[in-house]
């Protein structure tokens, strides 16, 4: 008699970012109206898991303030409860306030906590926008209990995480 294996449940959350921007042909400029995480999503194969996908909100991360910040800790905290692990999928410029909240905020998260965003929108032709959802999906599977960021084939834990500007990643 076989044994049914129960699917892991992870949950996606979004918060906009540059990752997220989609090109205004109105005012000519990208930005955050509406969400492209589920056409990423669609382009990939995501067998053995169940994913849950939240739009928290939908901003550029200069836009964020403290509250802002907090509200995602408190909401990863709170889906952990019921999940194995969460991505957050968030702006670079204040990526790393958030991800120090939820290290501050969540003190014993029962999964990984793992940040992901884009240097470039998943709308340009050069975006690494996919890569860097398609590896933080992989790692919030493999990671043990903690909080990170996953960008560019690197994972990096928090506390400590800070945006390089002149090689555009994170260290």
């Amino acid at each position: 008699m076989a044994t049914r294996v129960k699917k892991k449940r992870y949950v996606l959350i979004s918060t906009g970012g540059t990752i997220e921007k989609t090109y205004n042909a109105l005012s000519g400029l990208l930005d955050n109206h509406v969400s492209v995480l589920d056409v990423m999503l669609s382009q990939l194969e995501l067998r053995g898991i169940e994913l849950t996908r939240i739009q928290l909100m939908n901003k550029d991360s200069l836009e964020m303030s403290d509250r802002d910040h907090q509200l995602i800790a408190f909401t990863v905290e709170s889906l952990l409860e019921s999940h194995d692990g969460a991505v957050v999928v968030h702006g670079t410029d204040t990526l790393e306030r958030s991800g120090d909240c939820c290290f501050q905020k969540v003190l014993s998260p029962s999964g990984p906590i793992v940040f992901t965003g884009a240097m470039r929108p998943y709308e340009l032709r050069s975006s690494d926008a996919l890569q860097n959802l398609t590896e933080a999906l992989l790692a919030v599977q493999l990671l043990p209990p903690g909080v990170y960021v996953s960008m560019h084939n690197r994972l990096i834990e928090f506390p400590g995480v800070v945006k390089d500007r002149m090689r555009g990643t994170f260290v």
